[in-house]
């Protein structure tokens, strides 16, 4: 068996818009919901949720058996914790707070075998258990890392961490970077949007893709038309909650606190 081309890198490469969702719920039944609608990719993250390796695993499963590609995200770039992600057979990675080309460096090495990098080289899953006798010399190829920037620090630095080699594409993180700029919980701040647009600017003009998150639509598309080549467009959480809140306003504010009871049957009177 031939090892499979990724083709979320390729179409990164090719500069080919990646529409995404983020899964958040750590469930197969609505991974499965979520990955029968077509998304070319969806955001298995494992930062800020309880999944662990078990659970990515399940889900990476579940998402095989559609069209959409996994992109799992590390709770932190951990060498070790890396290896393991990627013998589950993730065939891309999303990393957390990566402020320096240093640190870049390091996790480009932790995803590339030797003499590359410092990956282990048991395949695992990743090689489909041996079925793919090629996988150990064509994954460094096929591996896509994606790393967030998402502090001052890192946009400092981002001219330097897009230029390194097997960096594939600059996730800018709206939440953190507002934060770190001084705008906590306000990301729509005229000053940190004009530094997400500088930022895709600068990650497009190193070659790599730019890549975000956002459930505003009209923003999600002014994304896209600055260049951001996977953009992630809704939350399954922030779905849920949003559906779920409006059907609860639909019928509780509108139901009566007493309901009436039925006029008696006369006919027993």
């Amino acid at each position: 068996m031939q090892t499979p081309v990724n083709t979320f890198k390729k179409a990164l490469q090719e500069r080919r818009a990646q529409i995404g969702m983020w899964l958040s719920l750590c469930n197969t039944l609505s991974t499965e919901i979520c990955a029968g609608a077509g998304f070319d990719w969806l955001l298995l993250d494992g930062e800020h949720t309880p999944n662990d390796l078990q659970s990515m695993l399940v889900q990476l499963q579940t998402i095989a058996a559609y069209r959409s590609q996994p992109v799992c995200r590390v709770p932190v770039g951990d060498a070790a914790l890396i290896k393991q992600y990627l013998d589950l057979g993730v065939p891309n990675l999303l990393v957390p707070m990566v402020d320096t080309p240093e640190h870049a460096l390091a996790l480009v090495q932790a995803c590339r075998y030797p003499p590359q990098g410092i990956r282990g080289m048991a395949g695992a899953r990743a090689s489909r258990w041996g079925r793919y006798p090629r996988y150990t010399l064509e994954a460094n190829d096929q591996v896509c890392l994606l790393v967030q920037a998402e502090t001052r620090l890192a946009l400092s630095n981002l001219d330097a961490i897009a230029a390194i080699d097997g960096i594939d594409g600059v996730f800018i993180g709206p939440a953190d970077l507002s934060a770190s700029m001084g705008h906590v919980g306000n990301p729509g701040h005229p000053e940190v949007q004009a530094a997400i647009e500088d930022a895709i600017a600068r990650v497009l003009e190193a070659g790599k893709a730019p890549g975000i998150l956002t459930a505003d639509t009209k923003l999600a598309r002014r994304y896209l038309e600055l260049g951001a080549l996977f953009v992630a467009v809704g939350l399954d959480t922030g779905i849920l909650m949003r559906g779920s809140t409006a059907l609860a306003n639909e019928f509780m504010v509108a139901a009566p606190a007493v309901v009436k009871a039925p006029p008696a049957d006369k006919t027993y009177g």
